[in-house]
C-alpha cells in the first residue's frame, strides 16, 4: 500500500486510539471505583468537589467538560447517596450550589488509594502516566496542570 494510503488506515488514526483508550480507561477504573459506590463520571464530579466545595452546577459542568444535562443527573445520584447536597444560592436563585456532605468528605480518604490502584492495574509508573496525560492536553483543550 502506498504511504499516502496509510494515512487513512484505522490503526493510524489518533481519534481511534483516543476513543479506544478512553473506553479502556473507564473499564480499568470500574472495579476500583465500585467499592466506593462511584461510577467513573461520579468520581470526576467528586474530584472536582474535593478541590472546591461548594461549586455551582454550571461551574462543575464547565470544569468537567460535561453538558449540564449530563452533570445534573450525576449530582442528583450523588445527593441520593448522601455524598453531596444541592441548594439554591442565597441572593441568586438561578445558581445551584453543590456542596460535599460529611460523607462526601469522608469518602475522599478512601479515594486516596485510587491513583495507585490505577497505576498497578495498568502496569505503568507515575511518570509514564504523567507524560501520557501531558501529551493529551492539546486534545483536551486544557493547559498543563499538576497531578495525575
Amino acid at each position: 500500500m502506498p504511504a499516502q494510503e496509510d494515512l487513512l488506515r484505522l490503526e493510524n488514526q489518533v481519534c481511534f486510539a483516543l476513543v479506544t483508550a478512553s473506553r479502556n480507561v473507564v473499564a480499568v477504573y470500574r472495579p476500583i471505583l465500585e467499592p466506593l459506590g462511584l461510577t467513573h463520571p461520579q468520581y470526576l464530579v467528586m474530584l472536582a468537589l474535593w478541590e472546591q466545595s461548594p461549586r455551582t452546577l454550571s461551574d462543575l459542568s464547565e470544569e468537567l467538560a460535561f453538558d449540564p444535562a449530563t452533570a445534573s443527573p450525576l449530582v442528583k445520584r450523588l445527593e441520593a447517596q448522601g455524598l453531596v447536597s444541592r441548594a439554591r444560592r442565597i441572593g441568586d436563585e438561578r445558581a445551584l450550589d453543590i456542596a460535599l456532605t460529611e460523607a462526601g468528605w469522608a469518602l475522599r480518604r478512601h479515594a486516596l488509594d485510587v491513583p495507585g490502584k490505577v497505576l498497578e492495574a495498568v502496569g505503568v509508573d507515575a511518570n509514564t502516566l504523567e507524560r501520557l496525560r501531558d501529551a493529551l492536553l492539546p486534545f483536551a483543550g486544557r493547559r498543563g496542570v499538576s497531578g495525575s
